[in-house]
């Protein structure tokens, strides 16, 4: 009987003793969090780490998800990292280039006049209601830095 209960208490307090060893998610979090770039946060339930944010490149995604896989107590890993994207700039035509290319496009719409300077298309005259949306289109495409229409639509 006393053998039973010194088993008993050995073993509750055995389990008491290693469930206590198990780091807990927010020191986890503490922990990956002080490794890891800016811009990157880091989530942790019941051992399993999120990362979520933004980074530069993709080496830098596969760093951030292997210093998390080093930690004590991690499970597993969810990489949902995103690389960020570099937007191409917007190229605004030079005016020789976009004087020629703005005669080609209206030359179809013989009542238009159109002037060039800095970037920015003028367009004087008058035309049709149908006709304009094709005529935007054409000069839009061009890419100028500002079309002013002061047409009279008919």
């Amino acid at each position: 009987m006393k053998t039973t209960k010194l088993l008993m208490s050995m073993v509750i307090a055995a389990t008491l003793f290693f469930a206590g060893c198990k780091p807990k998610d927010a020191a986890i979090q503490a922990a990956i969090q002080a490794k890891e770039a800016t811009g990157i946060t880091v989530a942790v339930t019941k051992g399993d780490v999120t990362l979520t944010g933004v980074v530069d490149d993709e080496a830098a995604k596969a760093k951030a998800e292997e210093i998390a896989k080093a930690e004590k107590g991690v499970k597993s890993v969810i990489n949902s990292l995103t690389i960020k994207t570099v937007e191409a700039p917007v190229v605004i035509s030079e005016d020789p280039v976009l004087i020629k290319n703005v005669a080609d496009a209206t030359k179809d719409f013989p009542t238009v006049k159109a002037e060039v300077k800095d970037g920015v298309i003028v367009l004087t005259g008058e035309l049709k209601k149908a006709s304009l949306i094709t005529l935007m289109q054409h000069l839009s495409a061009l890419k100028p830095k500002k079309i002013d229409n002061k047409l009279i639509i008919k």
